[in-house]
C-alpha cells in the first residue's frame, strides 16, 4: 500500500484505485463511514453467496447479425463453397408464413399442424414404449432407408389425434393403454409365434423384457427402498470397484475415481444416477442401457446369462430381496404360504399357484436348515448392502427368506412386461 500511496510505480490502475479506497474506508475515513462500508460489504458478500447458491444454466442467444455459412469443399474450412442461408429440407412443408428463419422459426415449423413427421414420430416412440416395437420399426429413421409403418393408417390417425388434442402427452398414454390392442393377453400359440414372431399384426398383447432402470427400480420398490423423491443432483449407488479408474486418463479430468453415495442416494431412482459418457452404470448395462456417446432412439433387448448373474448378486438386488424378506416375515405372519403370497403380489401382482407355494416353501425350509448349521453364510447374506435389517429378527430364517425373495424377484414375469 505505501508504494501505491508514493506513486514509486507511475500512473494508478484501477485496481490499485480500488485497494486505496477500500483501505481508506476501512481503516482512515470517519468512524460512520468506516461502519456503512463495512456493513456494506457484509451485503455484498450475502448477495454473492445467495448467486452461487442460485442455479444457472447457459441460454443460447440470436447474434444481431448471422455469420455467414459456406459449403464446405470436401468438409475443408478453408475450402469455401457457395453461401447458404437457413431454410429446411425442400421435401418438407415451408417455414410457416412470417416465421423467423432461426430457432424459433424452426420450433414453429416442427409444431406446425402440416408438418408430417414431428407428432407421428413422438407418437410411434410412444407406441414402442408400451409394445417393445413401433408401428415403424426403425424409430431412429422415418427415412426412405427404414421400414415402412407397420400400420400406415393408425400412425396417421395417433398423429392427427395427437395434434388435435393440443399435444397431450398424458392423453395419448391414456389412449394407447386403454385401447383393446393393448388390453389383449400376451400369450401366443406356436403357429401365430412362427407366423409373426414380433407381433407385428397385433394379435397379441406386448411381450418384452422391461428396461435397464425399469427392472433396478421395480425391485427396490417391491422391498420397500425406493426413494421417490423428484428432482436434486445425480448419486453413485453401488458400482463396483475401479470401474472408472480403468478408463481415467491423466489426472486433469473430473470423474477419476467412482466415490460411492451413501444412504438414500444408494435407492434413488435409476433416472438420477450419475452417468460417465464412456462408463454407464455396470448394472444398467447388463441390461442394455447404452452408452451415453451417441443418441439411441431404439434399445436392443437381450436374455443373457450376465443379466442373471446381476439380479442375483449385485449389492442393489440382493439389498432389494433382504428388504423384501423383511416385510415377509413382519407383514405376513410365520405362515409359509400368507409369506409367499405377500412376494408375489408385490412383485408380479398376482396370487402364486400351489405348486408354485409349494416349491418355494421347500426352499424355505432346505435354506432355513443350512443357514442354521452355518450361521456366519447367513449372516454374510445379511452384510450385503448398507441397509440396515432388523436386529430382532433370526439370522437365519431372514438369510432363508432373503433367498426366496431372491427366487420371486429373478421370475421370469418379474423382469418382463406382459
Amino acid at each position: 500500500m505505501r508504494l501505491i500511496l508514493l506513486g514509486s510505480g507511475g500512473k494508478r490502475s484501477e485496481e490499485e484505485n480500488e485497494r486505496v479506497r477500500d483501505f481508506f474506508l476501512t481503516r482512515e475515513a470517519p468512524e460512520i463511514q468506516r461502519r456503512m462500508y463495512a456493513e456494506l460489504k457484509e451485503l455484498k458478500e450475502e448477495q454473492r453467496l445467495l448467486m452461487l447458491a442460485i442455479p444457472t444454466v447457459m441460454v443460447m442467444a440470436e447474434a444481431e447479425k448471422p455469420r455467414e455459412t459456406h459449403v464446405l469443399g470436401r468438409g475443408d474450412y478453408r475450402n469455401l463453397g457457395e453461401t447458404v442461408e437457413a431454410g429446411v429440407p425442400s421435401a418438407l412443408p415451408p417455414l410457416p408464413k412470417d416465421a423467423p428463419a432461426n430457432r424459433i422459426g424452426l420450433a414453429q415449423w416442427l409444431l406446425d399442424p402440416a408438418h408430417p413427421l414431428t407428432a407421428r414420430v413422438a407418437v410411434n416412440r410412444f407406441w414402442q414404449m408400451y409394445f417393445g416395437l413401433g408401428l415403424v420399426k426403425t424409430a431412429e429413421n422415418f427415412g426412405s432407408q427404414g421400414e415402412p409403418p407397420s400400420h400406415p393408417e393408425l400412425l396417421d390417425w395417433l398423429a392427427t389425434e395427437f395434434v388435435r388434442s393440443g399435444w397431450d402427452i398424458k392423453g395419448m398414454q391414456r389412449l394407447i393403454v386403454t385401447s383393446a390392442t393393448y388390453r389383449q393377453a400376451s400369450n401366443v400359440t406356436p403357429a401365430l409365434l412362427e407366423k409373426d414372431p414380433e407381433n407385428r399384426l397385433l394379435a397379441r398383447g406386448p411381450r418384452f423384457r422391461l428396461p435397464a432402470e425399469v427392472v433396478r427400480d421395480s425391485a427396490l420398490f417391491a422391498g420397500g427402498l425406493l426413494v421417490e423423491k423428484v428432482g436434486g443432483p445425480s448419486v453413485l449407488p453401488y458400482s463396483p470397484a475401479g470401474l472408472w479408474e480403468d478408463i481415467a486418463y491423466g489426472d486433469v479430468y473430473s470423474a477419476q475415481t467412482y466415490v460411492q453415495g451413501h444412504g438414500e442416494d444408494l435407492h434413488r431412482r435409476s433416472l438420477y444416477t450419475f452417468w460417465k459418457r464412456t462408463a454407464p452404470p455396470a448394472t444398467l448395462a447388463t441390461f442394455d442401457a447404452p452408452d451415453r456417446e451417441k443418441c439411441t432412439a431404439r434399445r436392443p433387448l437381450t436374455n443373457t446369462p450376465l443379466q442373471a448373474l446381476a439380479s442375483l448378486n449385485d449389492p442393489t438386488f440382493v439389498e432389494a430381496a433382504r428388504a423384501l424378506a423383511q416385510r415377509m416375515i413382519k407383514e405376513s405372519g410365520a405362515n409359509p404360504s400368507r409369506r409367499i403370497e405377500f412376494a408375489y403380489r408385490h412383485v408380479v401382482a398376482r396370487k402364486p399357484a400351489s405348486q408354485e407355494t409349494q416349491a418355494l416353501a421347500r426352499l424355505a425350509k432346505d435354506m432355513m436348515s443350512h443357514y442354521h448349521a452355518n450361521r456366519q453364510a447367513a449372516i454374510d447374506v445379511l452384510r450385503t448392502g448398507e441397509f440396515a435389517h432388523d436386529p430382532k429378527l433370526d439370522a437365519a430364517e431372514l438369510a432363508a427368506w432373503t433367498v426366496v425373495a431372491s427366487t420371486v424377484l429373478n421370475l421370469d414375469e418379474a423382469v418382463t412386461k406382459e
